[in-house]
């Protein structure tokens, strides 16, 4: 049996490039960008206007002037047009280029148009105001997005306005998820009393999900040569394969087994925490398998713990751990790293955790009430109010 932290470097050591394709920029968000994004142009590229009303030459006002001819009107989308006397004024729309000889728009709000005369109210006018210079956001060939960024609706924006209708991301793994065990039934079966529904490989289905990853999903009973020969095929087809349950010592558990006919390299099996203890990781040379043991606990918190960081490191995307304060004392003296839930709730800008006691690994239901896991090291018992310790989040 190993610690947490030699698992999650195993598992950190061994991830795997998926490579990169290029997919619509409106389908992009939630992936992981795999090129730079460079400014095609100055931002913005024309000296802009910010606001409806009208623009001059500043030094006219500065000279006492404050009733100005309007000569025409400048619309957004409209070619630049040019100020031809210097003590007249162009009426100017928001998003306009800002006309030749003009440099200052006054808002309508501080203006009275009437029989073609614009008459400034104000006594107050800064030069350039209103303007928004060419190039103050980003000159062409600036980068604007780096590499490995995931893609939100902030960087559609982006991609929309230098033009990068296709963009290149990481490609997402093929993933199988299986779930085994004679007890399961379907979602829509009703269960005999000896019986329960799937609901573990649902969970899984919607954690991938998070990570805008498809999946598909198979069950297979507790029968030896029938594993053997589905999972055989599920090696070659899937680049990582995920289980839930048989990965213990009961006698229908016979994934180790399978796995070890099959050639699957085990490099752990069995981690020093609770939940999640049987957990099993093994890999062939085109396929990482994740063997999680079956009670929902253990395969919500192995997944989020184990999975998510393998995927996020194989993408290239760099997460920032996160750490909360305990709201009271816990003790806990098997000596295993314990992943507690906990609820969530942030005060005077700290996050804290307050424990929520569930009944064990495979109380499911106690998800719901709960938002994350902290996370508490296996050398001490006693872990004290104010202490501070790394969560995985799930809410």
């Amino acid at each position: 049996m190993i610690s947490v932290k030699e698992a999650k470097n195993i598992i950190l050591n061994s991830t795997q490039d998926f490579g990169v394709e290029e997919i619509p920029f409106i389908k992009s968000v939630g992936r992981i960008l795999k090129e730079d994004i460079l400014a095609d142009r100055d931002f913005p590229p024309f000296n802009r206007v910010s606001m409806d009303g009208i623009c001059i030459d500043f030094i006219a006002f500065k000279n006492g002037q404050r009733d100005f001819k309007v000569e025409g009107i400048q619309a957004a989308g409209s070619e630049q047009i040019t100020l031809q006397n210097k003590e007249n004024c162009i009426e100017v729309m928001t998003g306009a280029v800002l006309p030749n000889n003009a440099n200052t728009v006054i808002r309508y709000e501080d203006v009275t148009l009437k029989n073609g005369i614009a008459t400034i109210n104000i006594e107050s006018v800064e030069e350039a105001k209103n303007v928004h210079d060419k190039g103050k956001d980003g000159k062409v060939g600036d980068l604007l997005i780096k590499q490995n960024t995931k893609i939100s609706a902030a960087e559609i924006g982006v991609l929309a306005t230098v033009g990068k209708s296709v963009v290149k991301v990481a490609k997402q793994p093929k993933i199988m998820i299986v779930s085994t065990g004679d007890e399961l039934v379907g979602v829509n079966e009703i269960p005999l009393e000896h019986q329960i529904r799937r609901s573990n490989v649902f969970t899984l289905v919607s954690l991938l999900e998070r990570l805008h990853i498809l999946s598909e999903t198979a069950h297979i009973t507790d029968d030896k040569p029938v594993l053997k020969q589905k999972i055989e095929t599920y090696l070659q087809e899937y680049d990582v394969l995920l289980f839930s349950g048989a990965v213990s010592k009961g006698k229908f558990d016979f994934l180790p087994e399978v796995f070890d006919e099959l050639g699957v390299e085990k490099l752990f099996h069995k981690v020093a925490q609770r939940p999640g203890k049987p957990f099993f990781y093994g890999q062939t040379d085109n396929c990482n398998v994740f063997g999680f043991p079956g009670n929902p606990i253990s395969t919500f918190v192995n997944c989020l713990a184990y999975f998510y960081p393998w995927y996020y490191k194989s993408v290239g995307l760099e997460v920032e751990n996160e750490t909360a304060i305990l709201s009271a004392d816990v003790t806990f003296k098997p000596s295993l790293t314990y992943f507690l839930q906990v609820k969530l709730n942030s005060r005077f800008g700290h996050l804290i955790a307050t424990p929520i006691k569930g009944n064990g690994s495979g109380d499911l239901a106690s998800l719901v009430n709960t938002d994350a896991f902290i996370q508490l090291p296996n050398d001490i018992t006693t872990f004290k109010k104010g202490e501070v310790f790394p969560i995985i989040r799930y809410r």
